[in-house]
């Protein structure tokens, strides 16, 4: 499935960010939030069209992903404003999307 293979994509430039904010720096790269953002958008639309014929625990990770794509917007938000990222919502934001890809295996396994 589409959506599997851009949120897989998504999850390394998230770790990557993720591992550049853990080194000490409060400014992560512009480009590369910007591509994890855009494939991440990719992949809710992939899944969006997918869950339209779906079992229930797709319809969850949908949900899932919004929220975790809601907190990256939080923090895409910090990142343009050039504050710091905050590192619980970093966390909160990639559990959330953990949980979700999960769920979305989960439902096409």
């Amino acid at each position: 499935m589409v959506a599997i293979v851009l949120f897989a994509i998504a999850a390394l430039g998230g770790i990557t960010l993720a591992i550049i904010r853990f080194s000490g720096r409060q400014v992560l790269p512009l480009w590369l939030a910007i591509v994890h953002g855009l494939v991440a958008a990719a992949g809710l639309v992939a899944l969006i069209v997918a869950v339209a014929s779906a079992r229930l625990s797709a319809t969850v990770s949908l949900v899932l992903f919004i929220v975790a794509a809601l907190g990256g917007f939080v923090l895409f938000a910090n990142q343009l404003r050039n504050k710091p990222i905050p590192i619980g919502v970093m966390v909160v934001h990639a559990l959330v999307a953990v949980v979700a890809f999960i769920l979305l295996l989960v439902a096409y396994a």
